[in-house]
């Protein structure tokens, strides 16, 4: 099935073997870094990944999931992480590493039990198992957006069984980077969700609540979305007050253009 996928965000796979006790998958080599390397980079000069950046690069990694999703059966890829995604030296953006992919035949449950701490930080709680535990889209849902918030705070996300334990507010991107945007940081909390019911439904939502109608591949420069009033009201007091600034800006710019 993995053969069979094509679309330029995703490496192409071509064959898989067994050797003793291990299993290989065989598919196009990715030049270019990963954007756990990238966002390390910037953190050891004191700095952020830009929000229009990882916005560039999360339009191109929801392309790739509704793909994954749309086919049937659904694939899930249950390990998103900012080391298993790449970037091309053309700006090209490749979700890598298929090992824990999972077809989800209709009607079907699927249990994953973690190992190893990397992943944690952006595995769902449904994804650990137990007598309820099981996968669908919105789990993919929950990773892409554990691996917004770590992209643009240079922090990992708490595990998702010791959320429980902390306030929401202790957990908002603007408590560590002020320079995201009311609507980022909405979209990513709803998308982090706990409980999957509650979450952003599908990575096609997300996109809309991250992007509206931008497209930054096509228009990489235009003016990112603005946040709506709720999206006002729901932000810190610091963003409201720098959103009703550029807003009175441009009010001033209009009555002078208009004199």
């Amino acid at each position: 099935v993995l053969a069979m996928l094509d679309h330029p965000n995703l490496p192409k796979v071509s064959d898989f073997f067994s050797d003793e006790n291990f299993d290989y998958l065989v598919m196009d080599y990715v030049p270019g870094k990963d954007l756990r390397t990238l966002m390390q980079e910037e953190k050891k000069k004191g700095k952020y990944l830009t929000e229009r950046v990882v916005l560039n690069w999360a339009s191109q990694i929801s392309d790739a999931l509704i793909y994954l999703h749309s086919q049937t059966p659904v694939i899930l890829h249950r390990d998103i992480k900012p080391s298993n995604i790449k970037l091309t030296p053309n700006g090209i953006i490749k979700l890598v590493d298929f090992g824990l992919v999972k077809l989800l035949v209709s009607g079907e449950k699927t249990i994953t039990v973690v190992h190893g701490h990397g992943s944690a930080y952006y595995t769902p709680l449904e994804q650990y198992g137990g007598d309820t535990g099981h996968t669908d889209p919105r789990s993919d849902v929950y990773s892409f957006g554990s691996t917004l918030y770590h992209l643009l705070t240079n922090t990992a996300p708490l595990e998702a069984r010791q959320r429980f334990l902390k306030s929401a507010e202790d957990q908002l991107i603007s408590a560590i980077n002020k320079k995201i945007s009311p609507r980022t940081e909405r979209a990513i909390a709803l998308a982090m969700n706990i409980h999957p019911d509650k979450r952003i439904q599908s990575v096609e939502e997300f996109k809309e609540a991250l992007l509206g109608d931008w497209d930054p591949r096509q228009n990489p420069n235009r003016a990112m979305p603005m946040p709506s009033v709720w999206e006002l009201i729901k932000a810190t007091e610091e963003q409201v007050l720098t959103w009703i600034a550029l807003l009175m800006f441009m009010i001033s710019v209009v009555a002078t253009l208009t004199k």
